[in-house]
């Protein structure tokens, strides 16, 4: 009797499992983001809630964690329930280099359940608008007899790994200025505080457009369409300096997979959608191809560059602040 009692139990669960992932979203959906209100990330996951809302029929709620490099906000969306209501947006910062530096309180691989890969976006070395240098031969040159400073948004963030493997191969030497975003970071750029950054190209452009930061390269391969007067690295002369920032979706571990496809196929939708393709165009972000925006590939991609820049980061005995 207590067997078929429990068979019954565990039977009904399942029903309302199944119930629940059929009729998902019955109510709001929450994107954590683990970065101050108006940085590249956080700008990347407004612009997909605001298309994602129409595949899902249910407001997305834009909630900004912030603190450890991302992973306060990272530790916030893994701990979540796994019902779908709660989606955490990250990068290649937060949910790789954040593993090798900080003692985690969940694992970044078993603890989260890819959703999807989100546009990726090279970097600008950036400064104020009153550094003297015209080119990045020069800006070398004039940080190696200046003291500067350098904003990130936190140790073992994109920005301060950037500054690092930059001093290493140029030989300079400046300080870091942690910041909790890359959105508060800028403004002191922008208004003279610190001298300089290694910024997402969608978060800096805007801004170098408009005259109040210096771009010196982009640190593709390739020149970016929406600001073809901007050099790469290797054209400037740092020849392999190339540095790609990714994003993805995730939701805690145990999300049932209904749930998960649903959220896949309201971020493709989103990315197909060719307003936000060329906006992302104008960003300098580059959207992933269709056989690269599931679960499975942004699994795939996350173990590789773990496997990739542990070992370095590790090496350089960077530490979480």
């Amino acid at each position: 009797m207590t067997r078929c009692i429990l068979f019954a139990v565990l039977c009904s669960l399942g029903c309302i499992t199944a119930a629940s992932a059929q009729s998902y979203p019955s109510r709001p959906v929450t994107v954590i983001v683990p970065f101050a209100a108006g940085g590249p990330t956080d700008m990347l996951a407004r612009t997909l809630a605001e298309r994602m809302r129409g595949q899902l029929g249910r407001p997305i709620v834009i909630e900004n964690v912030t603190g450890a490099g991302g992973s306060i906000g990272v530790g916030r969306a893994a701990q979540s329930a796994p019902d779908g209501y709660t989606v955490g947006i990250g990068n290649w910062s937060t949910h790789v280099v954040n593993g090798a530096i900080y003692s985690l309180a969940y694992d970044l691989l078993n603890d989260l359940q890819p959703v999807t890969m989100l546009p990726s976006s090279p970097q600008l070395i950036v400064t104020k608008s009153t550094v003297p240098a015209k080119n990045l031969g020069e800006l070398i040159a004039w940080l190696k007899v200046n003291k500067a400073s350098a904003g990130t948004a936190g140790a073992g963030s994109a920005s301060h790994i950037s500054g690092l493997y930059f001093q290493t191969i140029t030989g300079v030497d400046f300080s870091f200025v942690p910041y909790r975003g890359t959105g508060p970071a800028m403004q002191d750029l922008m208004g003279g505080q610190i001298d300089l950054m290694f910024d997402q190209s969608s978060n800096s452009l805007p801004h170098v457009h408009a005259g109040k930061i210096k771009a010196y390269a982009v640190t593709s391969k390739q020149r970016l369409v929406s600001a073809p007067e901007i050099p790469t690295v290797d054209e400037a002369g740092l020849a392999g300096f190339h540095i790609s920032v990714w994003h993805g979706l995730w939701v805690p571990k145990g999300t049932p997979n209904e749930i998960v496809t649903k959220l896949n196929a309201a971020a493709k939708e989103a990315l197909a959608d060719p307003i936000l393709q060329q906006r992302f165009a104008e960003l300098g972000q580059d959207v992933p191809q269709p056989d690269q925006q599931s679960p499975a590939a942004l699994e795939q991609l996350q173990r590789a560059e773990i496997k990739k820049w542990w070992p370095l980061i590790k090496a350089a005995q960077v530490k979480g602040e």
